[in-house]
């Protein structure tokens, strides 16, 4: 099965944010009925709950908690409807009803990164749904994967920032942030502006490329259903090596004034930085 129409836009994977459409409005994984059967027989730990209404500044990923699963999917989007919180399902491809659909995005997107000359494999691909009060707002964060997101039901609004640009993120904290020395970040002021903002509503998805910033605000009519797919390519783990070298380097030459340029300007340094930080990470591999 082809999960995507406007395939062309892949094009743009991992430059810049882009819609599409995608063909999974009617998978039967997809379904009430079948989320309902789904959800509570899922591992505990795969079933996280936020409570609240968020805002700008707040830790997204630490606001979820693990709670049983005491409601039906229907009686879940009731009450969500009214209780400013989130329900995430990670990993729902442990159950065997979600199995096919996992697979029929990897085999899309690999024939999409082929096609490309990207690599003819996604490399450790993560799948997430995410039930969401109307009116609710995810706070601004970056990950360390490039990601593809559907709606399913109700509708968002997700700005999307320039993934190097100084302006909202430093390159310092971003670099901190991806060899895993630093686990939040927060956008520079009076960055609002250099968003790209995109409305979109069920039988839509939106690319949101590597380390690109970005911000979500649920409609205010309907509980908001969606699912994502993370995953890195050959080039967004070559950049994370860059990265990651950057981040090392600037604490080691730091206090003698020799600053590492940032990552995402000239593609032949990033390369040198990428292999050198492989050549490493191989080394200390070989001595354990």
């Amino acid at each position: 099965m082809q999960c995507f129409h406007d395939s062309d836009a892949f094009d743009l994977l991992d430059r810049d944010a882009f819609k599409l459409t995608h063909k999974l409005m009617d998978h039967p994984a997809l379904s009430l009925e079948n989320l309902s059967e789904a959800s509570p027989v899922m591992p505990t730990s795969r079933v996280t709950y936020s409570l609240g209404k968020l805002k700008s500044g707040d830790a997204f990923e630490a606001s979820f908690r693990t709670r049983p699963v005491e409601r039906s999917i229907e009686q879940t989007i009731e009450t969500i409807r009214v209780s400013d919180s989130y329900v995430r399902v990670a990993g729902p491809e442990i159950h065997p009803s979600f199995a096919p659909l996992y697979r029929e995005l990897i085999g899309d997107i690999e024939g999409m990164l082929h096609g490309l000359g990207l690599g003819r494999h996604v490399i450790d691909p993560k799948l997430s749904l995410l039930i969401a009060s109307p009116d609710s707002v995810t706070p601004f964060r970056i990950d360390r994967q490039c990601a593809l997101t559907m709606q399913l039901r109700g509708s968002r609004e997700i700005a999307v920032f320039p993934q190097w640009d100084e302006r909202v993120v430093a390159s310092t904290d971003r670099d901190a942030y991806v060899a895993s020395a630093q686990s939040l970040l927060s956008m520079q002021r009076d960055a609002d502006t250099l968003g790209s903002t995109f409305a979109f509503h069920p039988g839509e998805a939106l690319h949101i490329p590597f380390i690109a910033g970005h911000q979500v605000r649920n409609g205010s009519r309907d509980v908001s259903i969606s699912m994502s797919i993370t995953f890195n390519t050959a080039q967004s783990m070559a950049w994370r090596r860059a990265m990651t070298f950057n981040h090392y380097s600037r604490r080691l030459f730091g206090r003698v004034g020799i600053a590492p340029k940032p990552v995402g300007q000239h593609a032949w340094r990033d390369g040198a930085k990428s292999s050198v930080w492989g050549a490493v990470s191989g080394l200390k591999q070989a001595l354990k």
